[in-house]
């Protein structure tokens, strides 16, 4: 079950946002002070905050500001203030969202459950990037899942065939491909064009992964035959 800390001095309100979310099924914790809700959200786990400004001991403002230096979760703010700079200050602190009292506690649901599904579509894509298998040789690396490669931790830019056949190649080290092969296996036996693609598409990628000496080039040519991506 999700959990939900809600930080109000105002026991009324904490309570009616507590009711709310617990009948929607969420389970709640409640401070009613800014340093103790503080504690409570960098000692506990919870799903999403919802944060009044005004706090005694410590505002919301500041709380929001030293949570953020740990805490990835949702922050929505909740005031009776309703300066847009107040909002602007609360949103650049780091709040994901800001309510302003009095408001629909249908609406206050509404958003807790939005940001807590954005929440997590964004770190199971973060956890998928982790657990991706790296492709790596010397200062070469390269991401099949997520498409990008790495040239001395630097992003190296590449089209979509350029890295298809990039990839095919690494997947295949010290194997050896002709043209025609190459352009069959990347681009489709259906596809527009002949071999001679192949050679361009080598050429660029040789430019944009650095002219290094001949023996040290990650596509190397063997003449006669066609391309490998050496590991020696």
């Amino acid at each position: 079950m999700e959990r939900i800390l809600i930080i109000e001095d105002d026991e009324l309100i904490a309570e009616l946002e507590r009711d709310y979310l617990e009948a929607n099924g969420y389970e709640t914790d409640l401070a009613f002070d800014g340093i103790t809700g503080e504690q409570k959200a960098k000692t506990e786990k919870y799903d999403a905050i919802l944060l009044d400004v005004m706090l005694p001991g410590k505002t919301g403002f500041d709380v929001c500001r030293e949570l953020r230096k740990s805490l990835r979760l949702p922050i929505i703010m909740v005031t009776a203030k309703k300066e847009d700079i107040d909002k602007i200050r609360g949103l650049g602190l780091g709040a994901d969202d800001y309510l302003v009292k009095p408001f629909s506690p249908t609406e206050l649901v509404a958003r807790v459950k939005s940001h807590i599904y954005i929440h997590s579509l964004l770190s199971s894509t973060e956890e998928e990037e982790q657990q991706e298998t790296e492709i790596t040789y010397r200062n070469l690396t390269i991401l099949p899942k997520s498409r990008r490669v790495y040239l001395d931790k630097k992003e190296a830019i590449l089209v979509n065939k350029e890295f298809e056949l990039l990839l095919f190649l690494a997947e295949n080290p010290n194997l050896v491909f002709s043209k025609d092969t190459l352009f069959d296996r990347v681009w489709g036996m259906d596809s527009l064009g002949d071999a001679a693609t192949v050679t361009v598409h080598i050429n660029r990628l040789r430019d944009k992964l650095g002219k290094n000496e001949s023996k040290n080039q990650f596509i190397e040519t063997v003449w006669g035959a066609g391309y490998r991506f050496r590991i020696d």
